[in-house]
């Protein structure tokens, strides 16, 4: 007789215990849904889901709960024989590091919304997780509300994920959205979205890009079975965007935002190609780019955030929704809190970590792009096509050019076709040093057209 390998391990009314690390806006969040929706998730799981306590940095702040659901010893929190889950929503890398561990050690399974840990540290999480037979789920480190890590790792499984690319990042979609619709210039829009609370009185993390970085670097990871960190990704941010850029993509019909990039590109400069055994590489990128108005992604506004999936057989998806928040981001913590307690209670695991392909990381100027440049040059016979010249030496070609009477001078609109980062970084670079250009005023890629 075969037996059920469904079985169940843990008893009906064996309570599952959880600990909850940090009441932020998310713990708290949690908290409360875990607390009114008792019932709810007893039925769900199959078994009572009983919050056996909270850790805090002090005990002084009136949060709502029984004393002794509270404690600053989240070390004592964790080692507790009675938790056998751990929900981490602390931030940052320590102490959250070193709680993780050793829940993991201890066999207890962990929900994280943690994504500058698992963008540096996932190799690590997944090793001490699949030692113990634990389960490691971090729905919510990418886009809060939005379900797009467990696609990527059981609905494509069976397919080929070519291409992910989004904007993953609240605050600086805000900024630039509002940049967009209101003609106003960066510093009086990131004075907005600090008093609306969108952006941190330090906003540097997202307006510079590292938020979104971290996330690229889990997204690529899922995707492409191969581990990426935080540092393989390169990265702009948003600070040096004008209302002058946003004034010239709304002539070409687009707009700006911030897109984490990653995709597999062709094999390396003097390597075999693809189809002759060379190996396919990683490019994994966050900066400001121009999108077309009819690409799915330039209608995402506010401080929404939206993904695009890319994969062979199953084409293009797109997940869209609260990236941020309290509530959208517990419902993410909750969702795979669900699915741990699932685990537990019938004896199931989690998918582990899957980077069988490592395939290497393709450095920024191997990377084919499309770039905008905005320039302004002297206005004489003989200008424009000295500019060409220095395009057609670098091998970059040109599809299209507008020029501007500005002044005494003239303004200069180049968007060029397909050519990689490096030739097109040599090429600014040249234009830089010419007698005839006054100035290279902004240097924007073009991402999400067909060619």
């Amino acid at each position: 007789m075969m037996t059920n390998p469904s079985k169940v391990t843990w008893g009906r009314d064996q309570p599952i215990g959880v600990a909850v690390l940090g009441m932020g806006n998310v713990g708290t969040e949690v908290v409360r849904i875990l607390r009114e929706h008792s019932e709810d998730l007893r039925s769900r799981v199959g078994a009572p889901v009983v919050l056996r306590g909270v850790a805090v940095r002090n005990l002084d702040n009136d949060r709502g709960l029984p004393p002794h659901l509270l404690t600053t010893d989240a070390d004592a929190l964790v080692a507790r024989d009675d938790v056998d889950l751990v929900v981490e929503v602390i931030g940052g890398i320590d102490p959250p590091r070193r709680l993780i561990l050793a829940a993991l050690n201890a066999g207890k399974s962990v929900v994280t919304a943690n994504k500058a840990l698992l963008a540096d540290y996932t190799g690590e999480l997944a090793a001490a997780a699949e030692r113990s037979r634990a389960d490691l789920y971090f729905e919510a480190a990418v886009a809060g509300a939005i379900p797009v890590v467990r696609p990527l790792i059981q609905s494509l499984a069976g397919d080929r994920v070519n291409r992910v690319v989004g904007i993953v990042n609240g605050t600086t979609n805000f900024i630039l959205s509002a940049m967009d619709e209101t003609g106003a210039d960066y510093e009086v829009t990131l004075k907005e979205a600090t008093r609306l609370g969108y952006a941190e009185a330090d906003p540097t993390a997202d307006v510079e890009g590292y938020d979104a970085a971290a996330k690229a670097a889990i997204l690529a990871s899922l995707a492409f079975h191969t581990r990426v960190t935080a540092a393989d990704v390169y990265r702009e941010g948003i600070s040096k965007i004008s209302a002058e850029d946003l004034e010239t993509a709304s002539a070409l019909n687009c707009t700006v935002k911030l897109l984490a990039i990653c995709e597999r590109v062709a094999a390396g400069p003097g390597e075999p190609s693809v189809a002759e055994g060379g190996k396919e590489r990683v490019s994994v990128r966050v900066y400001p780019a121009l999108v077309p108005r009819k690409h799915p992604l330039a209608a995402v506004s506010g401080a929404f955030n939206a993904v695009v999936v890319e994969a062979e057989n199953a084409g293009r998806l797109m997940f869209y929704g609260q990236g941020a928040g309290g509530a959208p981001t517990a419902s993410a913590v909750l969702g795979d809190l669900v699915m741990a307690a699932r685990n537990k209670f019938y004896g199931g695991r989690a998918p582990g970590e899957s980077v069988y392909a490592e395939l290497p990381i393709a450095p920024i100027g191997d990377t084919p792009t499309r770039y905008h440049v905005n320039l302004q040059v002297a206005d004489r016979p003989g200008v424009l096509a000295a500019v060409a010249g220095e395009f057609a030496k670098h091998e970059v070609s040109i599809s299209t050019v507008r020029q501007e009477g500005h002044g005494t001078g003239a303004r200069l609109v180049v968007v060029t076709h397909h050519a990689v980062e490096s030739a097109l970084a040599d090429t600014v670079a040249a234009l830089g040093e010419m007698e005839s250009v006054t100035s290279i005023t902004s240097v924007l890629r073009l991402e999400g057209t067909e060619e």
